[in-house]
């Protein structure tokens, strides 16, 4: 598995520690898609380079996202088809979203979340499989709206 990752000026310093640690830790490649300075960047720029290339990756790998509050990045990449973003706080819910929602990109606030937390839910995420049964018919049920949206969008 590899995971890609980005993040805004938001986050700069939350996602460096998280390479090093997913690198250390779980010795998993890390393609980082930046940023590499605190300058102010555009997080639905970033978004779209980190989820377009996880879209056309193997099966398996996975990203985070990263920006001040997780908003504007689980927005920004949600609006990609076959994106399942998942804003996480806590492990618990990133627990569940790898169990019940297939979550395929991670996104963490800079600055809501600590280290140790960040860091905690990570390991949970990158761990964490899908459950499958009753949660893959939802997950089709979404990937339906989606296709219906987009469908309604061009004509």
């Amino acid at each position: 598995m590899r995971v890609f990752m980005a993040a805004d000026h938001g986050a700069l310093d939350l996602k460096d520690d998280l390479v090093a640690w997913i690198q250390d830790r779980h010795e998993l490649d890390v393609v980082d898609f930046g940023v590499h300075s605190p300058e102010s960047v555009d997080y639905p720029d970033l978004a779209a380079v980190m989820c377009r290339a996880l879209l056309s990756a193997e099966p398996g790998d996975r990203g985070i996202l990263l920006c001040g509050t997780g908003l504007g990045m689980s927005m920004a990449a949600n609006r990609l088809v076959g994106v399942r973003a998942a804003l996480c706080h806590d492990e618990f819910t990133a627990r569940l979203s790898r169990q019940h929602n297939d979550a395929n990109v991670l996104v963490l606030g800079g600055r809501v979340t600590g280290v140790a937390v960040a860091r905690g839910i990570v390991d949970v995420w990158l761990v964490e499989a899908f459950e499958g049964g009753r949660h893959q018919r939802r997950l089709d049920k979404m990937e339906h709206y989606a296709h219906e949206a987009r469908m309604a969008e061009n004509s």
